[in-house]
């Protein structure tokens, strides 16, 4: 196993894998490849990582498939499986602050985020799922007779097979999670793909897994860029689903080879979360939640609540809360402990926020605070504010389109049926927060949002207990909660005439 180690910024990188890790071993891209990874905040290179092709693709699928069809995983028990991802979240625990420093310096966020939210969350879903390994069972019913014959039949859950894992950037560790556990646990065989911009925190829990004794070729980790190691996973016949986090663009395609091909398919596709902050909200204790809606991790965050809706009798005074509160950010390196917001992940991205912020600008809305990028090394970008007073504003292209940025838009309501038909007016669904003082009217505009999740009077991580996933362009399907299981396993029907 290679390792490199390096010191970016004054900071001591953790010794971590830089080749793939296939059926139990690690090693070089067969086409000998690699890619630099880059520090956000400081854009110096932090290593260079092996770059897989087709050709180890194919390599880890059959590693994987061959655990499937009589290998060790496919005959141990649940409560075995359950003891092995136990054993995961103990080691992730143990080395917690690797875990905190890699995610902070491969995606530049502050070290406190990931500290906080992020390793506690991860944790807690590898701990969640290992409960339920060995309680994966089906249903027992009595069909009625036919043909004269007495009828009896039950389900199982099986395993779906080789699960292809294609994980994000924004939150690489805890995304990981929610894909690897509830697989894991149903007994299938992954092949997973970290995003190139944010692989190392993949690398590190591949090398915990081997060390606590997952059977070679039951986790395969393959960094490497989409087009090279991402579409052969997505295409490849050995594969029996792909769960995809990441941008609607790449999830239509992914969404359409699976179609052709009859495999299944969990997609979580981003979002433009609704913010509305009904009449009678406590706004000294709302703005706080509102402004972190959209500015937690630089705003690439894919439920991010970047389109605030405010009543008209308190528009302006929510709009000078949240430039207040914007204009309090502190953006610098991630380790400072007055650090409060870091570097967008790469250059594009650092482009593609300020070409919103300037199209917001030429489309007329107010600017309240930020605007652009800082003159420094690093993909800083200002937290920015904007309001929109007339009517129309949430058809700005920053209303309507994900920048997944630190940029919020306060839009106008005139009344709760204004406030859900904007807040729904949108192609997206994954989440929706609400703030309010008033529970029995947050109930009935909660029913009446059209997302997979909503937050009353403050957002949140999701949670290992409860199904997550969102609806019209924000994906297709659930992880997390028993839908995790679901979303992992065939149901079998066996039904015995006597």
């Amino acid at each position: 196993m290679s390792t490199t180690t390096s010191t970016i910024a004054g900071v001591q990188v953790p010794a971590v894998p830089t080749q793939l890790y296939i059926d139990g071993n690690w090693q070089d891209a067969a086409e000998g490849g690699t890619f630099t990874v880059i520090a956000p905040t400081t854009e110096e290179r932090i290593v260079d990582v092996a770059a897989a092709t087709a050709a180890d693709v194919d390599h880890a699928v059959r590693a994987a498939r061959a655990q499937i069809d009589g290998g060790a995983w496919s005959r141990m028990s649940g409560a075995e499986r359950g003891v092995l991802l136990h054993r995961l979240a103990d080691a992730i625990e143990r080395d917690a602050e690797t875990f905190v420093t890699l995610e902070a310096l491969d995606i530049g966020r502050p070290a406190f985020e990931p500290r906080a939210v992020d390793i506690p969350n991860t944790i807690d879903v590898y701990r969640h799922f290992a409960g339920w390994a060995d309680k994966i069972d089906g249903r027992a019913l009595t069909p009625p007779p036919a043909f004269g014959r007495e009828r009896f039949a039950y389900t199982r859950r099986e395993p779906v097979g080789v699960v292809g894992a294609i994980v994000a950037w924004n939150a690489p560790t805890m995304i990981a999670s929610w894909k690897l556990a509830p697989a894991l646990a149903a007994g299938n065989a992954v092949v997973l793909k970290p995003a190139e911009d944010a692989c190392l925190t993949a690398l590190y829990l591949a090398q915990l897994a081997d060390e606590v004794g997952f059977p070679a070729g039951v986790l395969n980790v393959l960094p490497g860029l989409g087009v090279d190691a991402g579409a052969p996973l997505v295409s490849h016949p050995g594969v029996d689903k792909i769960s995809f986090t990441g941008s609607p663009e790449v999830g239509r395609g992914i969404g359409v080879q699976c179609a052709q091909d009859m495999r299944r398919v969990t997609l979580e596709l981003g979002g433009k979360s609704p913010q509305v902050i009904l009449p009678g909200a406590d706004l000294s204790a709302v703005i706080p939640g509102v402004a972190g809606g959209f500015l937690a991790n630089q705003g690439e965050i894919c439920a991010a609540g970047t389109r605030i809706f405010a009543a008209r009798e308190v528009f302006d005074d929510v709009v000078a809360g949240l430039a207040e509160a914007a204009n309090g950010v502190t953006l610098g390196d991630p380790f400072d402990e007055g650090t409060t917001m870091g570097a967008l992940i790469n250059r594009k991205q650092f482009d593609r926020v300020n070409g919103y912020i300037a199209a917001g600008q030429d489309e007329g809305a107010e600017l309240a605070a930020g605007g652009g990028g800082l003159d420094r090394n690093g993909f800083f970008v200002k937290p920015t504010v904007f309001a929109a007073r007339e009517s129309g504003g949430n058809d700005l292209r920053i209303a309507r389109e994900e920048i997944f940025g630190p940029v919020g838009l306060v839009i106008p309501f005139d009344d709760v049926d204004d406030a859900v038909r904007q807040a729904n007016d949108t192609a997206y669904g994954l989440g929706a927060y609400l703030w309010t003082g008033d529970l029995s009217v947050a109930h009935q505009v909660a029913a009446r949002l059209r997302a997979g999740s909503v937050w009353i009077n403050g957002p949140g991580a999701p949670d290992a207990r409860l199904p997550w996933g969102g609806m019209k362009t924000s994906g297709i399907g659930r992880e997390l909660g028993f839908a995790g299981i679901e979303a992992n396993t065939e149901e079998k029907t066996v039904v015995i005439s006597f």
